[in-house]
């Protein structure tokens, strides 16, 4: 048996709570080296083309999934319909995020990306029938309180990328909907190959008026963009195939110190007071989360 044959054993046979940790734990990880390439980018091109490399690498990335598979069986679907809606909203979403990059510290871009989970939550409730307990709901609540001391409205000036993030957010709410709806019938590999698919043709043109040969210094953090980029969209398609999308969506606090710490490490970012209280709420909550739903899971088994 290959390594990473073993390696998704064990993982799949952790609670499905346990299991989507680790993947938004990743997804963490893989998003905040992706943005972290963007701002080295950024400064010297344009952010079109940023986006565009991000899609020509994340399906460059993708080829030895798709020979190995073969493109049949990999992209073999009936709903192309909705790859093409949640590719078209994605490739907005990554503009939006990438100009927030170029403009605020990684752990503030991060910490207004946590209200997702309130929309989010709301959301799955009406649209995929979702039964959200109370003790999830309050953990949610204390998760957007921890978000609200980060961010701090009316005590400082409100940046133009926390605008961005806010239209990102909005926008990521349906595609979050549309992954978990994928994920019922869809392997999370195929739903990552066709987000860069269908990103690909929105972000040829406008890169045209735009284009400017990268070094290959910024080659390298393209490389960096599309590769961790696509990385991204793979861990956390696993977290929605093995759990409720309000239960990701509020484990996705973890994000936080993460982007936090890899901020101050690569660009000397020192986050707030205000950002590390912030991020202990946050912390709680998501921790919080998991362990419930693990008690819950191993109730239901022994009943």
């Amino acid at each position: 048996m290959h390594l990473s044959s073993l390696a998704a054993d064990r993982i799949a046979a952790l609670p499905t709570s346990i299991q989507a940790a680790f993947w938004i734990t990743l997804s963490g990880f893989t998003f905040t080296v992706s943005i972290m390439s963007v701002r080295a980018v950024t400064e010297e091109l344009h952010v079109l083309e940023a986006g565009f490399f991000r899609s020509l690498f994340g399906i460059a990335f993708m080829l030895p999934w798709l020979i190995r598979n073969g493109p049949r069986a990999a992209l073999g679907t009936k709903r192309l319909g909705l790859y093409a809606i949640r590719g078209g909203l994605a490739y907005f979403v990554t503009l939006l995020y990438f100009s927030a990059a170029s403009l605020m510290p990684i752990a503030d871009l991060t910490s207004i990306t946590f209200t997702r989970p309130i929309f989010g939550t709301i959301a799955a409730i009406f649209v995929l029938s979702e039964i959200v307990g109370l003790r999830r709901w309050a953990a949610i609540a204390i998760g957007f309180l921890g978000m609200l001391i980060i961010v701090r409205p009316g005590f400082q000036a409100v940046n133009l990328g926390a605008i961005y993030i806010l239209v990102a957010v909005a926008l990521q709410t349906a595609n979050t909907m549309i992954v978990k709806i994928l994920t019922r019938t869809e392997q999370p590999d195929t739903i990552a190959t066709y987000h860069a698919i269908f990103m690909m043709p929105l972000a040829v043109i406008p890169v045209i008026f735009v284009w400017q040969t990268p070094t290959l210094e910024l080659f390298a953090w393209l490389i960096a963009i599309g590769g961790f980029g696509v990385l991204n969209q793979r861990m956390m398609t696993r977290a929605y195939a093995v759990a409720d999308a309000s239960l990701v969506l509020a484990l996705g606090y973890l994000r936080l110190p993460i982007s936090a710490l890899m901020g101050f490490l690569v660009f000397g970012e020192v986050p707030t007071i205000w950002v590390w209280i912030g991020g202990a709420v946050i912390a709680g909550a998501a921790a919080y989360i998991a362990h419930r739903e693990t008690f819950i899971a191993r109730a239901e088994r022994e009943s």
